[in-house]
């Protein structure tokens, strides 16, 4: 079982890079820029297969992959340099990574949502003596904004209080077709070190729609992953998360592996490939995210270096880039191994 649990676990990592990388692939060559080799992994290369003018292959690692255009990080004679194509191509080819791990995340949501159908954000309760109850809520009421977000699903109510701790909100609920508002201020919990705001989600159940309905929830699924990731990058940034809070590759196949076995034992193979599709779902839109971070050697480092020539109507010398982007990679390549230390560390 723990076999197949890795080999599912590997099997999505797989899907999640490739599509991204195939978005950079398409768009290369949409925009007519040679593709020297398209790759899965990191390191030497362990097989491959040369087709045309690309090179197809599998590296030794099998964290990350890559689009290698001609001319990418440094000069290059050749017309189809990825440099001698206009900046908006160049944009275009380096957004289309994030883009397709959107795409990619929003074509599972719309399964996901069509199989089970979505959290709607009806309080099944309030907690006595917390700021809900004294608000005059109850059981019945719609969630539909919580301050300046719009609230789709249940889970939304949990993570905004969870990424706000400790901040008063207003809360716009419908109740009898009529829209109300209240104002919440959250109360520390002494038991779980929490501040909550006293509603209760636990236990609605999950509501099937059309499939134009199961469209625009798809969308919202997307953007509720992407959210939840923009805020946990927040709380890094501000400390208020360290890095050792922090998942890698091997923390999150051991996790993909659990949810996997305990979906299997307790509730049968449909409910594990629906589990498998939400984790897919995850990890992609969590790569579009991070990839889009303005951060030497990802795609968003990429970008800033792109609009700027963009205004300035003049190319950054290839070699400063360069040398700026292996930079990043180095630091990258820190942090990945100070996460898989401590990934490696929390499985004994």
């Amino acid at each position: 079982m723990k076999i197949v649990s890795f080999l599912i676990a590997f099997l999505i990592f797989s899907v999640v890079i490739l599509f991204h990388e195939l978005g950079h692939f398409l768009l290369a060559k949409a925009n007519g820029v040679r593709v020297n080799e398209f790759c899965f992994g990191l390191g030497p290369t362990i097989c491959g297969i040369q087709k045309g003018e690309t090179k197809y292959s599998i590296k030794l690692f099998p964290f990350g992959g890559a689009c290698m255009m001609e001319g990418e990080d440094e000069e290059s004679p050749d017309e189809r340099a990825f440099g001698k194509k206009s900046v908006w191509a160049r944009m275009s080819i380096v957004f289309a990574g994030p883009f397709f791990n959107f795409i990619l995340a929003f074509v599972f949501a719309f399964i996901l949502i069509s199989c089970i159908g979505y959290d709607k954000p009806v309080l099944s309760g309030v907690i006595d003596g917390y700021a809900a109850e004294e608000a005059g809520l109850k059981a019945g009421d719609e969630i539909v904004r919580m301050n300046n977000l719009s609230i789709h699903f249940s889970r939304e109510i949990t993570a905004y209080s969870t990424f706000h701790s400790g901040e008063k909100v207003k809360i716009t609920y419908i109740r009898d077709g009529k829209k109300n508002t209240a104002e919440l201020t959250p109360k520390l919990d002494k038991e779980s070190g929490r501040y909550l705001y006293g509603l209760e989600t636990a236990g609605n159940e999950r509501v099937r729609g059309n499939i134009l309905t199961n469209i625009k929830n798809s969308f919202y699924e997307v953007r509720y992953w992407i959210y939840s990731t923009v805020q946990s990058v927040k709380l890094l940034v501000t400390r208020k998360l360290s890095v050792n809070d922090l998942n890698g590759p091997v923390g999150i196949v051991k996790t993909i592996g659990d949810t996997y076995q305990k979906s299997m034992s307790t509730d049968g193979l449909y409910y594990a490939f629906l589990n498998m599709l939400n984790w897919t779902i995850l990890l992609s839109a969590n790569l579009g995210v991070m990839n889009l971070i303005p951060f030497p050697a990802l795609d968003g480092g990429r970008l800033v270096f792109l609009i700027i020539e963009a205004v300035r109507r003049k190319r950054i010398d290839p070699e400063k880039e360069g040398m700026v982007n292996l930079v990043g990679m180095v630091l990258l390549f820190g942090l990945m191994f100070i996460v898989m230390f401590n990934d490696i560390r929390k499985l004994f």
